[in-house]
């Protein structure tokens, strides 16, 4: 895709975090779409996002802030800091930061966006994290926690080091994330020239615009934030619930990921719920399960998916199941919108809802 500069903008060397002292072994070949046979240009402009690219540029061109919704999977975390690096914003040497607030999705999205711009990691995109700081005198996109952005405006309290700075997935407003927005809101009224954008797939739109504009005039055409909504998903899904409530709604996730496994097609299982006590359970129960299967069926792997799981354990869901295996993903929130797992078909939000997803496919089933 050949998209030349339309907008010329903004723009000092990068900030060192923290020594690397994780194992750079660990990684693994992530898979984001069902397009993954096409050339990385054509899946780019698969996704819904693309056509609203010259939109996102040029709003962010007149407002200083711009809150972005958009479904999940609709190329928000991925796709816009690379618009904003093609139209030209980081041509002064200045950077585009993208915060997320997990460190499994800042580096699995760095990934992919250094796959799609045909970069070495750590070259013109990189990423940083906690004790890994993956990024170089070149980098023009960084994706980095938010603890890690905060830890920056206490050396640079204007943030100079960036043109643009991305808060992503805000809607799941920790800690972190409502005190970088605090700051920012007064960075911004100190540094015009900085750009914010607000990306959340669920997020009450017009409270955020109203947080982050700095037009105290009754003059609306002042005003300094805006929204951009961006509407589409990639593949459709039918949703069914149960009839009646559940009593233990772990078991009830185990026994449909069972039922899923004996008697639906190939494709992998993900299922979330609201804590790690209850991952770990509803993993216990399926490997027990897991032993009773006998030859020549096919078995199935538990994995668990948390916040607190060591990043080794979190890449493991990534990884493809062995032949006449099928996966069952036990999560929490952190796979709801950040991160992407390749070969999932089923899943299952709690508590008391089953749903079936068949991502890829003509139809996409939820049971619940």
């Amino acid at each position: 895709m050949n998209m030349k500069p339309k907008f010329l903008s903004p723009g000092e060397s990068t900030w060192k975090e923290d020594k690397a002292d994780v194992d750079v072994n660990s990684g693994t070949q992530f898979v984001y779409n069902a397009h993954r046979s096409l050339a990385i240009d054509m899946q780019r402009q698969r996704l819904p996002i693309f056509k609203n690219r010259h939109h996102i540029i040029y709003l962010l061109e007149k407002y200083q802030t711009l809150v972005l919704v958009g479904e999940t999977g609709c190329g928000k975390s991925t796709q816009v800091p690379q618009y904003l690096l093609e139209a030209g914003w980081t041509g002064d040497g200045k950077m585009i930061g993208i915060t997320e607030p997990r460190r499994v999705a800042a580096t699995s999205l760095a990934n992919r966006v250094a796959d799609e711009q045909n970069c070495v990691l750590g070259t013109v995109v990189g990423y940083s994290i906690r004790f890994d700081d993956c990024t170089g005198e070149d980098t023009k996109i960084k994706f980095m926690t938010e603890g890690i952005l905060l830890r920056e405006m206490m050396g640079d309290p204007l943030l100079t080091n960036y043109c643009i700075l991305i808060l992503d997935e805000v809607h799941e407003r920790t800690l972190l994330t409502d005190i970088v927005m605090g700051l920012l809101k007064k960075i911004i009224r100190k540094r015009r020239s900085l750009k914010v954008i607000v990306s959340s797939a669920t997020v009450d739109a017009e409270q955020l615009r109203d947080f982050f504009n700095t037009n105290t005039s009754k003059d609306t055409s002042k005003d300094s934030a805006t929204i951009i909504s961006v509407e589409g998903r990639l593949y459709p899904v039918d949703t069914y619930y149960v009839e009646e409530p559940v009593a233990d709604y772990v078991k009830a996730v185990v026994d449909t990921a069972l039922k899923i496994h004996v008697h639906e097609e190939q494709g992998d299982i993900l299922a979330f719920l609201t804590g790690m006590e209850e991952v770990d359970r509803a993993v216990d129960l399926l490997n027990e399960h897991a032993k009773l299967i006998i030859d020549g069926k096919q078995k199935i792997l538990p994995l668990p998916m948390y916040g607190s799981l060591p990043s080794t354990e979190q890449l493991k869901v990534f990884w493809n199941a062995p032949k006449d295996t099928r996966k069952i993903i036990i999560t929490t929130n952190i796979a709801e919108t950040s991160i992407t797992i390749p070969g999932v078909v089923y899943g299952r939000v709690p508590p008391l809802s089953i749903c079936f997803s068949r991502l890829g496919c003509r139809k996409a089933k939820q049971h619940v």
